[in-house]
């Protein structure tokens, strides 16, 4: 398949008693399978709600969203979840770790989640490649920032995804801190042949990757390729 993510006409209204609010108003763009693809914008611009909808987190007001060539648009909440589970991971601003399960356990939920066996061996794998292996057994609040967001990087390449989605992965760390997790996804991303959709305000970052769509105001200010070296 040529377009893992295909973004039609999309609208976003929400409703605040009788006044509507459109934060998102015809946006139209679609990304190569493997291609690393940043969404930048000021405060309110609409990035994360975008993120959402071509996540299968929330449904569009109108316009449709074709993600691994399943439309969006005609599913309930139910089939969308399936669709995240089958091809979908995410990296959060603040984690989203589950605080009474281990770093190991906290891998594990995705695989668990689809039915598979011998997931263990697997989640270990993982952690091992984000170089926390030894912490296996610690929970959420005996980790560092860092560290948990090298977790929820592992449990989100835990179900093989087509396609990541990262809302502000660095958005709660400090400098060096963040480029390490930087550097890790970008890895990660690379060795698995995963697409990759970033929510970013930090553009340093968002020029690793291969192309920018600015939004300003719920719509497309400008969409355009980067020189990234990190394309090559």
């Amino acid at each position: 398949m040529d377009h893992i993510l295909e973004v039609s006409q999309l609208t976003k209204t929400y409703n605040s008693g009788a006044r509507a609010l459109t934060v998102l108003s015809d946006i139209n763009f679609s990304i190569k399978a493997g291609d690393k693809f940043s969404i930048v914008g000021s405060s309110g611009s609409g990035k994360t709600t975008l993120l959402g909808l071509c996540a299968g987190l929330d449904r569009a007001s109108s316009g449709n969203v074709l993600l691994n060539g399943v439309s969006l648009s005609k599913l309930n909440e139910d089939e969308r979840a399936a669709v995240r589970n089958q091809h979908v991971g995410f990296v959060f601003q603040n984690f989203q770790l589950l605080p009474t399960l281990t770093a190991l356990e906290n891998v594990m939920v995705p695989m668990e989640l689809r039915g598979e066996k011998g997931i263990q061996k697997y989640a270990m794998e993982l952690l091992d490649r984000v170089g926390l292996a030894k912490r296996h057994d610690h929970y959420p609040t005996q980790l560092s920032g860092g560290e948990q967001q090298r977790i929820s990087i592992a449990r989100a390449f835990s179900n093989r995804p087509k396609i990541l989605f990262a809302d502000e992965p660095t958005g709660n760390l400090d400098e060096e801190t963040s480029q390490k997790i930087e550097d890790l996804i970008f890895q990660l991303n690379k060795e698995e042949g995963t697409t990759l959709v970033m929510v970013t305000h930090d553009m340093e970052l968002a020029a690793k990757t291969d192309r920018i769509v600015r939004l300003k105001g719920g719509v497309i200010l400008d969409d355009s390729l980067t020189n990234s070296p990190a394309t090559e």
